[in-house]
């Protein structure tokens, strides 16, 4: 049972969170599904019948000492046809809703075992860049690592956007890859709470 320690302007008292053992392997079967949902799909390449070239016989099948050839639009040919290229596809994939809880769960874990971990009940900031480059470094936070600020606060939101070393999201938006590619977790406390609704899957961006 990990304690995790409230502040901010309600804060000043701790969170008893029941989290998992981290386990790599499935850390990385959800980041590899996140990862592969992002991903675009739109690479295209031309086949033989699509590029631009005549489909008459180069010269005779026999009788010129060269090899033998069709068409200009085969692949052996520069500006020809690609063979097996690429076409537009999805890289989604499922995933087991309890694997996805599971790995955000460990990422939680990982942060909350190295002290990375901060809850926060009440920011009282202003929307201002300056207030929160303020508040953060009253709590530690000199801009040396990568922070991932997790808060439904509009005005902390709004504070924070503008700084170079802080990414921030909507509770609704937390996911396991963004936690663990930052050095450090701020998060609304209401998330922690065990009465609160249990942890969605992440939404792939």
């Amino acid at each position: 049972m990990a304690q995790i320690n409230v502040i901010g302007q309600n804060g000043g008292r701790t969170i008893d969170l029941d989290l998992p053992e981290v386990n790599v392997n499935i850390l990385h079967d959800v980041v590899t599904w996140q990862l592969a949902s992002r991903r675009r799909g739109t690479a295209s390449t031309k086949t033989r019948a699509q590029v631009s070239a005549t489909g008459k016989k180069m010269y005779g099948q026999k009788g010129t000492g060269n090899a033998r050839h069709g068409d200009r639009g085969v692949p052996t040919f520069v500006g020809g046809g690609t063979a097996f290229g690429p076409k537009p596809r999805s890289y989604e994939y499922t995933l087991p809703r309890k694997v996805r809880q599971l790995g955000l769960a460990m990422a939680l874990a990982d942060r909350q075992e190295t002290g990375k971990l901060m809850a926060v009940d009440g920011f009282n900031l202003d929307g201002k860049t300056k207030s929160f480059v303020s508040w953060a470094a009253q709590n530690g936070l000199d801009g040396t690592e990568r922070v991932l600020l997790v808060t439904d606060d509009l005005q902390a939101r709004q504070g924070a956007r503008n700084v170079p070393w802080a990414t921030v999201m909507p509770v609704a938006g937390l996911n396991a890859y963004d936690i663990l590619r930052h050095d450090r977790l701020i998060i609304d406390a209401v998330a922690l709470e065990p009465a609160h609704e249990e942890m969605e899957e992440e939404v792939a961006q």
